[in-house]
């Protein structure tokens, strides 16, 4: 019976960071960016295991537009961690273009890159028509064949393409590969749960974003895998809204201008930056009955609390699912005063996690 690969013990946990790049109130794109990417560093320094950025348009509170740009950014700042996409939303992108990208990332950082793959659009559906405007790349129908292009190009023999008329034409993604970036394959529902299955890829079961058939999804993935040369096993890990603070009480304040993000978001309301905590307590009244219920609906599954309960609940939560690695959203608001380029509760989640769970 195939398992997850390995045997959980209760100091085995592993924890990674995936980073939307939020944007607040007053803030600037520049100021955003010098923040997530001090937070990299940091996160390399205590010993986090991998570094991913979204791809999400359009948004006032979100700034990770290009994640290969940012990973490459990161790598210039950074030593070991692992480095990558949560994800490229590949229906966006030509398949050759991403494995380019990705192949001379993996050129800059050996043996440290990610490519995470989604299907989603990651915006609204005027920017998803703008993004699409490049004619077949924008075939979602077709995402099964450009997950195994991208994955046979940024090998070292590339892919091979064969006319109809005969003969053959070699592509590669870069010309002399030693090492590859490792593709996983991120989604939320069945269908990307059977397609990582069937194609010996790696799975991320995006937790953070709708918990809904969570169990299901793994159990499908783990079930029918279709072992792979690169992966004879299944492989999998999950990811978390996740806070940590010195006190359950700044946990919680922390959390507000996310929780009322998360509201809009669901409610349809106007999206706008990030509020500080002081501006998410003093526009309270704002919000209706619906609002609240969007709010606590949300709250329940968030990892919100002291280092040491945020680091018991994670725990848990892996070894209910079978899974050695939580991947992190930290969505810790500021405070007014707090410096535009730093994020500081992001920070205190990564160190009081990492000191309870001895990542480095």
């Amino acid at each position: 019976m195939r398992g997850s690969g390995f045997t959980m013990t209760s100091d085995a946990l592993a924890l990674s960071v995936l980073d939307l790049v939020p944007v607040r109130a007053g803030q600037t794109s520049a100021q955003a960016v010098a923040a997530s990417l001090a937070l990299a560093g940091r996160a390399d320094a205590l010993g986090f295991r991998r570094y991913w950025f979204a791809e999400h348009h359009n948004m006032p509170a979100v700034a990770s537009t290009t994640p290969p740009v940012l990973v490459a950014a990161a790598a210039a700042r950074t030593a070991r961690i692992r480095l990558g996409s949560g994800g490229v939303m590949l229906p966006n992108h030509s398949p050759l273009v991403v494995a380019e990208q990705f192949a001379a990332l993996e050129a800059l950082a050996p043996g440290r890159i990610d490519l995470g793959l989604g299907r989603a659009p990651g915006s609204d559906p005027v920017i998803t028509q703008l993004l699409r405007q490049s004619g077949t790349t924008s075939d979602v129908e077709r995402f099964p064949d450009h997950v195994r292009d991208i994955v046979s190009l940024v090998s070292p023999d590339g892919a091979t393409v064969r006319f109809t008329s005969g003969g053959t034409y070699d592509v590669h993604a870069t010309p002399a590969a030693t090492t590859v970036p490792e593709v996983w394959l991120l989604g939320s529902s069945d269908y990307s749960a059977q397609l990582a299955a069937s194609v010996g890829l790696p799975y991320v079961f995006a937790n953070h974003f709708s918990g809904q058939g969570l169990e299901r999804a793994l159990d499908l993935y783990r079930t029918t895998y279709q072992p792979s040369e690169a992966h004879p096993e299944p492989r999998t890990f999950l990811t978390a809204n996740v806070l940590a603070a010195t006190t359950a009480e700044e946990a919680e304040a922390r959390a507000l201008p996310n929780l009322r993000m998360m509201a809009r978001l669901r409610g349809n309301r106007p999206l706008i930056a990030l509020e500080t905590v002081e501006q998410s307590i003093a526009g309270a009244a704002d919000f209706d009955g619906l609002g609240d219920s969007l709010m606590a609906s949300a709250r329940q599954g968030w990892f919100v609390g002291t280092g040491a309960t945020v680091a018991s609940e994670l725990r848990a939560f892996a070894a209910k699912h079978g899974v050695d690695e939580v991947m992190i959203s930290p969505i810790a608001g500021s405070y007014d005063e707090e410096p535009m380029d730093a994020a500081p509760g992001r920070v205190q989640t990564l160190e009081l996690l990492a000191a309870e769970l001895h990542l480095s």
